[in-house]
Parts: C-alpha cells; sequence; structure tokens
C-alpha cells in the first residue's frame, strides 16, 4: 500500500499544498487538484516562502490544458486564511512548517515527499522530462487519495 493510499481517511473539505517556494511543486499540485476535485473542495498552495514562477510549469501544466493563470508565488505568511482540513505537504522543510501549524490550528497535515525537477539537468527535454514526472506523480497521489475515496 503506498504512503498516499494508507493516509486515505475523510475527505476534506479545504487541502493546502505546501512546498517550499510555491513555484513547482505545490502550484502544479494545486492545479491538478483544482481539476479533479472540481468546486466543491477548496484547494490552494503556498511555500515556505515565496518563489518565482518557473515556466516549466506552464509548459507541462499545458501539455494537459491546464494553466496556473495569473497566480504568483506565495509564501504561507501571505495566506489570507489557514483554515484547512488538510496540509498536503511536499518537500521536507514544508511538512516541518505545517508541522508547527498543529500546534495553533486543528488541520491535518500529510507529507507526500516528491523530487525537485528544478534540479534536473541536460537538454531542455531531458529537464521537461523531469516536471513531466513530477505532474504524473502528483496526479496519480491525487486521484488515490483524493478522488477515488469521494467514489464509494
Amino acid at each position: 500500500m503506498t504512503p498516499v493510499a494508507a493516509q486515505a481517511s475523510r475527505q476534506p473539505a479545504s487541502i493546502l499544498f505546501l512546498c517550499g517556494r510555491n513555484a513547482v511543486r505545490s502550484p502544479i499540485a494545486e492545479t491538478l487538484a483544482r481539476e479533479a476535485l472540481g468546486p466543491h473542495i477548496y484547494v490552494a498552495s503556498a511555500g515556505v516562502m515565496p518563489g518565482r514562477r518557473d515556466p516549466f510549469v506552464d509548459a507541462v501544466l499545458a501539455e494537459k490544458g491546464l494553466a496556473l493563470s495569473q497566480s504568483r508565488p506565495k509564501s504561507l505568511a501571505e495566506l489570507e486564511d489557514l483554515n484547512f482540513d488538510l496540509a498536503i505537504t511536499l518537500s521536507p522543510e514544508a511538512h516541518h512548517q505545517a508541522l508547527e501549524l498543529t500546534r495553533t490550528l486543528a488541520i491535518d497535515v500529510e507529507y507526500w515527499p516528491t523530487p525537485d525537477p528544478t534540479q534536473a539537468t541536460g537538454s531542455r527535454e531531458q529537464i521537461l522530462t523531469a516536471y513531466r514526472e513530477l505532474r504524473d506523480r502528483l496526479a496519480r497521489n491525487i486521484e488515490q487519495r483524493l478522488v477515488q475515496p469521494r467514489k464509494g
């Protein structure tokens, strides 16, 4: 059983995806989750600190007919509201930060360790492959943890 499947408990009404800089992993996850879950579940993303928008993210989302629109990377401190049912962390520093939130908020935290595609080297196509692998991995995790439990 995968870590994601093992965590499958109640269906959250609001989800926060959290990574280091809200530039790659968490915005991809937010976009995929919004598409998969529809308008009835509130989905947002943030980083431990804000980063810069990454054009490879736009490219791999566009391959699936998705887009970040006008969103920009934001930090956890910039969120207007932290009342989420579930925080899904995608990097070690984000996981640590989310666990700190549990001291004062009633929020469940799940850690989905994900590789950082910005570390990929090589040709443009090799780098895009790393981003595609991340996108597809997040899509599978979202399907397993957040979509399938609703069907049944």
